[in-house]
């Protein structure tokens, strides 16, 4: 129990108490002035009786209050979990986006890979046949050189004969 219920119900304990104590105060009849007329009626029980409406009408009160908080509470709580699964939706949707992106830039990635693939294989071709063409070229000139040495060789020892 909360400290202002405490309270209240120890007010009205306290107001209970107060009129059985004095309860034939309460019922002697005095004349009562209503502006327009004047009544004979007992002016404590009179007073209780205001003293009781006015709690009765502040009980209602509070009950109005607590139910309206209820019920803002509830339409919060639907509004919260409505923008909660918007957000999830929404969530959702980035992955996917995220995920197709990712897949396209991967797609991509592999073709790249497989271009600069082939072109470093292409580019190696070349580079074979350069090299065989250079190692031909090379064997030609040796070859030549080795002739043109062997052709030197034989014409000097052909002069170096005698007779010849």
């Amino acid at each position: 129990m909360n400290l202002r219920t405490l309270a209240m119900l120890l007010a009205l304990a306290a107001i209970a108490v107060f009129a059985a104590l004095n309860w034939s105060a309460f019922m002697a009849p005095t004349t009562l002035s209503l502006g327009f007329g004047e009544v004979q009626a007992p002016l404590g029980l009179i007073m209780l009786g205001m003293t009781a409406l006015l709690a009765l009408a502040f009980l209602v009160y509070v009950v109005y209050l607590q139910t309206s908080v209820l019920l803002e509470a509830r339409r919060h709580a639907r509004a919260l979990q409505a923008s909660r699964e918007l957000a999830d939706q929404a969530e959702a949707s980035r992955f996917t986006d995220l995920r197709a992106y990712l897949e396209a830039e991967l797609a991509k990635l592999a073709s790249q890979g497989e271009a600069s693939r082939a072109s470093a294989l292409e580019r190696l071709d070349q580079l074979e046949r350069n090299l065989r063409s250079a190692v031909d070229q090379s064997s030609n000139a040796m070859a030549a050189y080795i002739g043109e040495l062997d052709d030197r060789l034989k014409r000097g020892a052909g002069d170096d004969r005698p007779g010849a």
